[in-house]
């Protein structure tokens, strides 16, 4: 379905969604939280198709933070499955609509079949362009900032501005560029915090905190963030346009 929505920088905009409310959503309807997990991973298709035809440039999805090894084993194993199916199971779909894959954040604390299934998915999709989705796996924002300064140095650059910085944050990031910053950030669930996802990369993204669970995400609520986002003044530390008048 091809999108009405019309977008202030149509192909370009970096949409990050922190996909909250999976054990809520469980929990309300008395089903264990891994019943929401599954859920939530329909939402993540609905999500990334929708992405496409509404034409949005990148999309990051906040996967499985490093904080979330805390949780209880069961828990985890549901979670690095899911995403090692979703791998596995969608990259042909994404190599099909111009998607391509990328995951970001830690990998030598991964099982090996999830390692497997994130190399091939990013060999098959590394020369779709119509949209760059980003899985954030085993990823903090943090660490991401701390590692990117080890960076700096002797072989690095010494004194980085923040343009070059940006980059040493994803060194593998496709053509050697850094991530775009994001312009719009989500968060579902109804809480209302970062959870050490993209700090640099948010420094001045819209923020909109929605009470919906995300496994009950569509399109629709997707499309009303995006026009959310089209009605605000983008100020950068600027005077706004009345006050430049």
């Amino acid at each position: 379905m091809q999108s009405t929505l019309t977008l202030p920088e149509p192909g370009r905009l970096h949409v990050a969604i922190i996909m909250d409310g999976n054990g809520r959503w469980a929990a309300s309807r008395g089903r264990p939280r891994t019943a929401g997990h599954r859920a939530g991973a329909r939402a993540v298709r609905r999500a990334v198709e929708a992405a496409v035809e509404i034409g949005l440039g990148t999309m990051t999805l906040y996967a499985f933070s490093s904080d979330n090894w805390k949780r209880p084993a069961c828990e985890v194993a549901t979670l690095l499955g899911l995403l090692r199916d979703y791998l596995s199971e969608q990259s042909g779909s994404c190599l099909e609509h111009g998607v391509r894959l990328r995951v970001v954040g830690r990998r030598d604390r991964l099982p090996a079949d999830l390692l497997r299934a994130i190399e091939a998915a990013e060999r098959l999709t590394e020369g779709c362009g119509r949209l760059t989705l980003r899985l954030a796996v085993d990823y903090s924002a943090r660490d991401a900032i701390v590692a990117a300064a080890s960076r700096v140095g002797p072989g690095g650059a010494s004194s980085p501005d923040r343009e070059s910085f940006a980059r040493l944050l994803d060194p593998a990031h496709p053509e050697g560029g850094a991530v775009p910053d994001v312009d719009l950030l989500i968060r579902t669930g109804g809480e209302r915090r970062l959870s050490d996802f993209l700090l640099w990369e948010c420094a001045y993204a819209e923020i909109l905190f929605l009470p919906v669970m995300w496994p009950d995400f569509t399109r629709a609520h997707l499309e009303a963030a995006l026009s959310d986002f089209a009605s605000r003044e983008r100020r950068f530390g600027a005077l706004s346009r009345a006050a430049s008048a």
